[in-house]
């Protein structure tokens, strides 16, 4: 048996949660997730004073059920999470000339291509630039902020000779060395 899997899911006063149909619906101060969890996996759901505690227990005993008992109870904390406080992901660019802006919802980056990239953001994720060179990623769901974060860095990794590049915030890039001169 999983051993994050045994682990409650506490809820706040602010955040409900129903299960119906082996659909869990998280609601919260920012929004509202859905997650669809399998049939193998019970959802039990104990009411307190204020706060209410998920459970996930797995009904059969077989490989399939106990990998699975993990990941869902991990999907839906992070749906709870989500709700309540938001998932965020910051980059910034480094290099000579490269910069970003937001124009209505699209960000624009100058990476060093012969032409503006322009990349318009999922539903549900917000984007912010300060100062050029730091791109915040924000929104509800930790999956869709991830990905949006990683579109943006994959349009400029950074690369290992100089360095530029679009990178994670604190993200350490191993630098080479270059050729040698006689």
């Amino acid at each position: 048996m999983s051993r994050i899997g045994k682990r409650e899911i506490i809820l706040s006063q602010q955040i409900t949660a129903d299960i119906t149909d082996n659909i869990v619906t998280v609601k919260g101060p920012k929004g509202e997730l859905k997650q669809r969890i399998a049939e193998i996996i019970d959802i039990v759901k104990i009411n307190q004073d204020n706060t209410t505690i998920l459970s996930l227990k797995i009904s059969e005993n077989n490989k399939e059920a106990r990998a699975l008992h993990g990941l869902y109870r991990t999907l839906i904390n992070n749906m709870v999470t989500g709700v309540s406080n938001g998932f965020s992901k910051s980059l910034e660019i480094r290099g000579v000339g490269y910069r970003s802006q937001i124009d209505k919802r699209n960000l624009i980056l100058n990476v060093g291509y012969s032409h503006p990239v322009v990349l318009t953001p999922p539903e549900g994720v917000d984007i912010t630039v300060q100062n050029n060179t730091n791109i915040n990623v924000s929104g509800i769901d930790k999956e869709l902020v991830g990905q949006t974060a990683a579109r943006i860095r994959a349009v400029r990794p950074p690369e290992p000779y100089k360095g530029k590049g679009i990178r994670y915030k604190d993200e350490y890039v191993k630098k080479k060395i270059g050729k040698a001169g006689k």
